[in-house]
């Protein structure tokens, strides 16, 4: 599966370390070093993949996600120095689709590529008609997401989170089964960032994500769809 992937990395010996790795598995590679632009050429050239840093320059990483997140949906696999738990959150938060921790085996970080990229390129066989739950209607030939007609921009990891609700309506998904479905087997973050993953769903699908009236919690299990009952 041959992508188009971006990185953004300010450590030159860490940017052809990554480049090598790509360029072994037939991915076209551009690398750049700071997060303006990283920013640029997601908007001009549109890649598959963003591996992005967290520490560069102009822009730091949480800015870069934050300023694309908001226009495009495109997988992104995080790097950084920084481990704690409040880091990772705050990066999932913004719409990070996996995280990875320096320093990292290259091997693993092409093992998270290739899961990255598979998920966001779904088998033919897989996709059916359109799913609806109440306003909301998510097309998996098209993926997209809108309510009411109004488009809704959803991260890779949010698609794959409001599939698997909106595909079988008052079910009680537990939070490992969403962050197998939103990150796969092979992912190693925990089940507190599918609670990143639904705030940000309510902010954007709920008429008041404070009172959400489709994207339900049922305490002490998980999350469901409402399915009007």
């Amino acid at each position: 599966m041959c992508a188009y992937v971006l990185v953004a990395e300010d450590d030159d010996k860490q940017a052809e370390l990554v480049r090598r790795y790509l360029r072994r598995e037939d991915h076209t590679v551009l690398v750049v070093s700071d997060g303006r632009a990283a920013v640029d050429q997601v908007r001009s050239r549109r890649p598959d993949l963003l591996i992005l840093d967290v520490m560069m320059p102009r822009l730091d990483g949480l800015d870069v996600l934050r300023a694309l997140r908001r226009d495009y949906d495109l997988p992104v696999l995080m790097v950084t120095a920084r481990s704690t738990g409040d880091d990772k959150l705050a990066g999932f938060d913004l719409g990070a689709d996996d995280y990875l921790t320096k320093p990292y085996d290259p091997r693993e970080m092409m093992a998270r590529v290739r899961s990255l990229l598979r998920r966001a390129r779904p088998a033919g066989d897989a996709v059916a008609l359109p799913l609806r739950a109440g306003p909301l209607a998510l097309d998996r030939i098209r993926h997209e997401v809108r309510r009411d007609e109004r488009r809704i921009e959803c991260t890779p990891a949010e698609f794959r989170i409001l599939e698997a609700l909106m595909s079988s309506p008052g079910r009680v998904f537990s939070r490992a089964q969403l962050l197998e479905r939103a990150h796969g087997r092979d992912s190693f973050v925990t089940e507190r960032t599918v609670d990143a993953h639904v705030k940000n769903l309510r902010r954007k699908i709920e008429a008041d994500p404070r009172d959400p009236a489709l994207l339900r919690t049922v305490y002490g299990v998980g999350y469901k769809m409402h399915d009007g009952a």
